[in-house]
């Protein structure tokens, strides 16, 4: 059966790996929520997320129970030379561990990686908590995929022979003895007071040759002869540079960072991972072409690995703004095409399963339909929906984006040039919503601005015709249907 790749599902992804058929995958990487107490299903602002994580995981047991099925289905789909990856926190890594075992197998188990997302935090009463934990297993160790990594390691270290010499130079030293006692000729004899016999070992070299390295400079004297200060050794003539080594990448990972607050790859994820981190693990335990699973992808970090490395993808995850939001990554940072078509002939990627009548929209969430509808127009929507006083996303006109790069370019001054959205999902929107986004553009000294709802009231367009009149400043009226057909195009200009 052929499984279909580079495409992004959107829903249960319970439901989704029920159709894959078995061992159809080369690696697996998921990252769920964690059972936290907290909101880490949140996409852009906590507070308008209605499906709190609390509310479905009330306790580690029912989280266990929540991932059971699905690890179930993740083992099944994984071929016999494929690798599972689970990221976990401290919460509940300990029981996922139990479960793994039990679904795998304990001999399936490879490795516990230690991820430190950051360096240092503080805390009263405990050890501070700096780091996620990666669960390693695979159908068959001995055939499973695993290309090992190396990076530089830390400085060399110095050795113990290291001196420094009076030109403040640190020099390697050589031996001067070799093992084994020796009556033959001078090899066996004391020289400058140091008698090798006395410590099992012989004279490597002539004393006429020593002589000459300790008149040139270049013989190292310890400060106390015998055991306690050992014996003369030989100075290399070259200056010791210290150089980086190579050495494989272990089970701790202290090289990669978290993403904050000012990185060019932060899209606002709660929980977003960095691109370094799942190009690490694609780059160790798949090979060109495998096939890549990440049924909880979120913001798609590990599709982006994925592509980048010429690897093939499937991504599932429940969230329509999350699966609209990682679309638009593919199509930014890989340079992917999002078409039907140009898919079919081996190209570009498709998202399925997206709401697509207007029966579906009415049903999700409020704040995801928010989401939808601002990213369906081009949007940016609020990262924090707290206080948008009436305004939930922002569109920035083509036309307002500098065509160079730089200060000289006015290359950020297109910050300021933008048109506000705002999003109803009740059956018909009103005088009232019109008026508050009315305040809201008033405030923001916007002259455009759009108002995306399912339909609208004869006062609500009577009074976007009067604001014209009065204030010389356009609302643009959009319906859910008219995006759904895609009739939207003379009203964004």
């Amino acid at each position: 059966m052929v499984v279909d790749t580079r495409v992004i599902y959107c829903g249960d992804n319970l439901e989704q790996l029920k159709k894959l058929p078995d061992a159809c995958v080369d690696l697996i990487y998921i990252d769920p929520p964690f059972n936290s107490n907290r909101n880490y299903e949140v996409f852009w602002g906590e507070t308008k997320e209605k499906r709190a994580f609390e509310d479905r995981h009330a306790s580690t047991q029912a989280y266990i129970e929540f991932m059971r099925p699905r690890c179930v289905e993740l083992a099944r789909v994984l071929k016999k030379t494929g690798s599972f990856y689970y990221h976990c926190d401290w919460h509940a890594s300990h029981y996922v561990k139990v479960m793994l075992d039990q679904i795998f197998g304990e001999n399936a188990f490879q490795n516990e990686i230690v991820w430190r997302r950051t360096n240092s935090r503080t805390e009263k009463r405990r050890w501070p908590r700096i780091h996620d934990t990666l669960y390693l297993y695979t159908r068959d160790r001995k055939r499973c995929t695993f290309n090992p990594l190396m990076l530089p390691g830390d400085e060399q270290k110095m050795p113990h022979t290291l001196i420094t010499a009076s030109d403040g130079l640190k020099y390697n030293t050589f031996d001067l003895t070799g093992p084994g006692t020796t009556d033959e000729g001078e090899s066996g004899q004391p020289w400058r007071g140091f008698n090798p016999k006395e410590f099992g070992r012989h004279w490597g070299y002539s004393g006429s040759q020593m002589d000459e390295w300790d008149a040139a400079g270049l013989i190292h004297w310890p400060k106390k002869a015998g055991a306690a200060g050992g014996f003369p050794r030989k100075r290399d003539e070259n200056p010791f540079i210290p150089r980086a080594r190579m050495v494989q990448v272990c089970s701790v990972w202290t090289d990669i960072d978290r993403l904050n607050q000012t990185s060019k790859e932060r899209l606002g994820y709660p929980t977003q991972k960095p691109l370094a981190l799942l190009e690490r693990i694609t780059r160790a335990s798949s090979k060109a072409n495998d096939i890549v699973l990440d049924a909880f992808c979120g913001c798609g970090t590990a599709l982006v690995a994925a592509q980048n490395l010429g690897r093939q993808w499937i991504g599932v995850d429940i969230s329509p703004t999350a699966c609209r939001v990682m679309a638009k990554r593919l199509r930014d940072d890989c340079k992917l095409r999002e078409d039907e078509n140009y898919w079919r002939h081996g190209k570009g990627f498709v998202v399925r399963d997206l709401p697509r009548t207007e029966k579906q929209l009415r049903e999700i969430p409020p704040f995801e339909f928010e989401n939808w509808a601002v990213i369906a127009l081009g949007g940016i929507p609020n990262k924090t929906q707290v206080g948008d006083m009436g305004i939930d996303g922002r569109i920035y006109p083509l036309s307002a984006v500098p065509h160079g790069s730089g200060k000289a370019a006015g290359e950020l001054d297109f910050m300021d040039d933008w048109y506000p959205i705002q999003v109803k999902q009740g059956d018909k929107v009103g005088r009232p919503d019109i008026d508050r986004f009315e305040a809201a553009m008033i405030r923001a000294k916007r002259k455009k601005g759009f108002f995306v709802g399912f339909d609208f009231s004869h006062d609500a367009l009577a009074e976007i015709g009067a604001f014209f009149k009065a204030q010389h400043t356009v609302i643009v009226p959009l319906t859910v249907r008219e995006i759904l057909d895609e009739q939207i195009a003379q009203k964004l200009a």
